[in-house]
């Protein structure tokens, strides 16, 4: 029989709460960590140098093309047999952030070609280096195309986390599953954790949405970066036609 008494004393359980906050914390520095990773990655996969691309291709190939549960084993288990021995925590976050990096290098990329390529031969021909037309003028419209899917995953990565319990992380779900043990009343404790899941993604999801307005607005409301670079641009077009 269902107890609402057990169900109750799930919700606020010292033991899952600190369970969930560890889920908070994981998720946000997996994605801080992977996001930079992620740019790096596109960024290869764009280059040039056939060596850069064919890792870089081989990485994303590899990390999405096999389970997370089984490179967080690898990384936990099998480094310690090659002298790398890292804590649990770290094996957490490097299995996460490696796994993640490979997801979002695509949604990187495919924002980085979103963008016409006439804006950075523009940029490029007023005289800017590579480095600077993609911090000023490429990312800020790639961004655009980039936040929704990038929401979609922190969202995704917030229910991952739940995979980092099989090397023993005391994360929501593996919280939930010691204070089960007290009473047996499984169905109330795994309620109460698909509960704080549930606030947690429906939080997460405002947060999103008033992103996604505040980088539309901009963009809506702004001029474009190609109405820039081409005012920048006025001076030297009106030399040369004179």
């Amino acid at each position: 029989m269902w107890s609402w008494e057990a169900f109750f004393s799930f919700l606020h359980n010292p033991m899952i709460l600190q369970g969930a906050w560890t889920t908070i914390w994981l998720t946000a520095v997996s994605m801080a960590l992977a996001l930079p990773l992620a740019v790096l990655v596109a960024l290869g996969r764009a280059s040039r140098i056939v060596p850069v691309r064919l890792v870089t291709g081989f990485y994303v190939w590899l990390m999405r093309g096999t389970p997370l549960l089984v490179q967080l084993v690898i990384i936990y288990t099998g480094l310690p047999q090659l002298g790398l021995r890292l804590g649990v925590i770290s094996s957490a976050l490097t299995g996460l952030v490696l796994n993640e990096a490979a997801y979002l290098s695509e949604i990187v990329r495919a924002g980085v070609l979103s963008v016409p390529r006439g804006q950075s031969e523009a940029a490029r021909a007023l005289g800017m280096p590579p480095w600077r037309v993609f911090r000023v003028v490429v990312m800020p419209q790639a961004l655009r195309v980039m936040v929704p899917p990038l929401g979609n995953s922190f969202n995704g990565l917030l229910k991952t986390t739940t995979l980092v319990s099989v090397i023993s992380v005391e994360e929501l779900l593996r919280r939930t599953q010691f204070a089960v043990q007290t009473n047996f009343r499984v169905l109330e404790g795994l309620t109460a954790a698909a509960l704080y899941y549930l606030a947690m993604t429906t939080l997460w999801g405002l947060v999103q949405r008033w992103l996604e307005a505040r980088v539309g607005r901009g963009h809506q409301t702004g001029p474009t970066t190609a109405r820039r670079i081409k005012s920048a641009a006025a001076p030297a077009l009106e030399l040369e036609t004179r």
